[in-house]
């Protein structure tokens, strides 16, 4: 993130800052759901999911999908050309979670809720 998106962050609600650290910290070719970081971030994947539509933009939104593997609707042929981009492991047309998706307790100053 470059220095405008960090004076950004510092005017965010909560929530939002810390569900942007933790999709900043995943890496490429991988990713997580919205439960995913629900369930460290102490809320639910429809507060994950609106922050994401409202401050998604400053991050690899794409790392982020539905728990089915689905990108992130409205957004499915973007999404795709990134998951090939960093060779996201696919199946079927959707992301294959259990090849793809990043363990948050590798998330640097994120813990379990």
């Amino acid at each position: 993130m470059g220095d405008d998106d960090h004076e950004l962050l510092e005017e965010l609600p909560e929530l939002a800052d810390l569900v942007l650290a933790i999709v900043d910290q995943i890496p490429e070719g991988r990713v997580v759901t919205y439960g995913d970081i629900a369930a460290v971030a102490g809320s639910g994947p429809r507060q994950v999911g609106s922050v994401m539509s409202g401050y998604g933009s400053m991050v690899a939104w794409w790392r982020v999908l539905r728990a089915d593997g689905r990108p992130p609707q409205g957004h499915e042929d973007e999404a795709i050309a990134h998951y090939r981009e960093e060779d996201t492991p696919m199946r079927n047309g959707r992301v294959d979670l259990r090849r793809a998706r990043f363990p948050l307790d590798e998330v640097e100053g994120v813990r379990p809720a």
